[in-house]
């Protein structure tokens, strides 16, 4: 799940895939891709993939007005069986800035080709980012707002703030902080949690390495069955 302000404007809490180089630049247009895996892919502290390996990849346009659209997809194991296998999100929206201060409008809609329709796990999100970068460090905040949660679990709210800094030789240093908000918590299978995470980043010849600490205030398995504890998660990306 992609994009908050400046890198992730949807929460997407760190899936570890970066973009921004483009291989193409048309009347304003600016394309660009990237494909990677990670150890795990966990969305807002909780795993994706059953803790296991995922391969992921995606496709952005950015014109230099502002708007941009994409398609970013990831494999997939809710240990569901197998109705889902991957997930592909749709997102566009518009980003500027105003007397320094960055701001991004968005709508993300993610789908799981090949899941049962009953399951319902499709749903869409709108977001607003904003944010600062204050030289020492870049700060950002955003919210997000699903009308129909996933697998039908009411209205959701997910607010997050980022602080990335800059560290010596190259190397990124990304914190968040999020909280959830799930109108039927019994549907969705876990209560209203906190998430939180802390990551290096460094490029190592083109390719994007990262190492991740995420973790949430969820109880295993009183009240996550699995995937939502204390672990770290290691990706690689190429951008094109």
């Amino acid at each position: 799940m992609k994009k908050i302000y400046a890198s992730s404007l949807l929460a997407l809490p760190l899936c570890l895939v970066l973009s921004n180089p483009s291989y193409a630049d048309f009347k304003g247009l600016n394309l660009s891709s990237n494909i990677g895996f990670v150890s795990e892919y966990s969305f807002r502290g909780i795993a994706q993939s059953d803790e296991n390996f995922a391969v992921q990849g995606g496709f952005d346009a950015a014109h230099d007005s502002g708007f941009y659209a994409g398609v970013w997809g990831s494999s997939v194991d809710f240990n569901d069986g197998d109705e889902a296998n991957i997930e592909i999100d749709l997102y566009a929206g518009y980003s500027g800035e105003v007397k320094g201060v960055n701001y991004d409008v968005g709508v993300i809609y993610y789908a799981y080709p090949g899941a049962n329709s009953s399951l319902d796990y499709d749903f869409w999100e709108g977001s607003l980012a904003v944010g600062y970068d204050f030289d020492a460090f870049a700060a950002s905040a955003s919210f997000n707002y699903s009308p129909e949660f996933f697998g039908n679990s009411g209205d959701a709210q997910y607010y997050a703030l980022n602080v990335d800094v800059p560290l010596p030789r190259d190397i990124s240093l990304s914190t968040h902080i999020g909280f959830q908000e799930i109108d039927d918590n019994t549907t969705f299978g876990v209560p209203d949690y906190m998430d939180w995470s802390a990551g290096l980043g460094y490029n190592l010849n083109g390719f994007d390495l990262s190492l991740q600490y995420v973790d949430t205030n969820l109880d295993e398995p009183s009240e996550c069955a699995d995937g939502c504890s204390q672990r770290a998660i290691f990706g690689i990306a190429k951008s094109f």
